[in-house]
């Protein structure tokens, strides 16, 4: 399958989960971006913000799902505030706690290897939060994509699911942990039993595709297009997903999860 094949593919399985998220959640998050100061975002992930420095930016999301880390940058302070998501339906979603928060941010439907030339060069600051790069059949075009979104000097933040998990299948606490799968692969995931990561139920549905990134090819394709300054990494112990309670519950400690900051040239 070619690159844009397997987008549209991952865009059919999202837009068919997107009602089942909304009946799970989109209640309570209206509620809570009514809240003053609403935010959904990791104690790591906010001090690295704080770090960077978030006041009066321009910041974009890729691949926002409901927008909810986007607003919560935003109440942090931040200036011109762009999600970018390829899924209609939460596209929608995000539009409504948007609204239900009272901020001005702006939420595009777009296949993020297509996002167009009118947003070259317009943010300080791009981040992606857990799965984004799992879904990216193509890691070299989505980190250009990146930087020519940036501008020069610009950052990009990713807090991400670490690597070394794809090795492991998924499970409940009790279940054994299983190294199944190569760190090396280059083979996509393929399942068709759903996105429905809150409660873990099942469902007939499109398939979608996911793939394995090594720490290094992270690395190498973002300093390959031009983001060639790292400003922070850090690896953690924390299970960020709804997915490896196996490995969380049991020994030894991994590395679960990670921050990492480029700077653009």
């Amino acid at each position: 399958m070619k690159t844009e094949e397997y987008v549209a593919a991952n865009r059919e399985a999202w837009d068919e989960a997107a009602p089942l998220h909304r009946g799970q959640n989109q209640a309570r998050l209206i509620k809570a971006c009514r809240e003053p100061g609403y935010s959904c975002l990791m104690d790591v992930e906010r001090e690295v913000f704080e770090k960077i420095g978030v006041t009066g930016k321009s910041v974009a999301q890729l691949c926002c799902n409901n927008g909810r880390e986007l607003i919560s940058v935003k109440n942090m302070g931040a200036g011109r505030c762009v999600g970018f998501d390829q899924a209609p339906g939460f596209i929608e979603q995000a539009k409504e706690l948007n609204e239900a928060a009272s901020t001005d941010c702006a939420f595009e439907c777009a296949n993020v290897y297509e996002i167009p030339a009118a947003f070259d060069q317009s943010f300080d600051l791009l981040f992606i939060t857990i799965g984004v790069l799992s879904w990216m059949p193509d890691l070299p075009g989505f980190m250009q994509v990146v930087a020519r979104l940036l501008k020069p000097g610009g950052q990009f933040f990713i807090s991400e699911e670490h690597p070394i998990m794809g090795m492991h299948e998924p499970g409940k606490a009790e279940d054994p942990v299983l190294w199944n799968y190569s760190y090396f692969s280059k083979e996509p995931f393929v399942e068709s039993d759903g996105l429905d990561y809150y409660d873990g139920g099942t469902y007939k549905a499109s398939p979608n595709y996911s793939f394995q990134h090594k720490l290094s090819d992270i690395f190498t394709c973002a300093i390959e297009a031009g983001m060639g300054r790292i400003e922070h990494f850090r690896e953690h112990p924390d299970h960020i997903s709804n997915t490896f309670w196996n490995v969380e519950k049991q020994g030894p400690e991994l590395p679960m999860s990670y921050t990492l900051v480029f700077r653009k040239s």
